[in-house]
């Protein structure tokens, strides 16, 4: 089992920055691919980003590219998001999910996830 837990959610103004973390416990971190996903109101999960076991290899949803960056410090058991130039649209439950080695941006192929943190961002 691997337990996740992610804070550093909260309320912004429109072009502000929040950083996400999630921490994770219970097997070998560096083992595990980790995602971040989110969902607003009335619609359906969907990826934002995701880092591979091994440290540099990322992905992005296209919305959020150039304006997002994943990281982990394995040493932490931590995954990070930082968020950048947020807009309102991006007001959201923002989920932190993990699968053995290679990252996916398919939801349905994650077998850990967390409880989730909102993200607000108002206009």
């Amino acid at each position: 089992q691997v337990q996740l837990v992610e804070s550093g959610g909260g309320s912004v103004q429109a072009g502000g920055s929040l950083r996400l973390s999630c921490a994770a416990s219970g097997r070998t971190f560096s083992n595990y691919a980790m995602g971040w996903f989110r969902q607003a109101p009335g619609k359906e999960r969907e990826f934002v980003a995701a880092s591979s076991s091994r440290v540099g290899n990322t992905a992005y949803a296209g919305s959020v590219k150039g304006r997002f960056t994943i990281s982990r410090d394995n040493a932490k058991n931590t995954v990070y998001l930082q968020m950048n130039s947020l807009k309102p649209e991006e007001t959201a439950v923002y989920y932190c999910a993990a699968r053995l080695f290679q990252y996916s941006d398919d939801d349905r192929e994650y077998d850990y996830w967390g409880q989730g943190t909102q993200v607000t961002v108002s206009s």
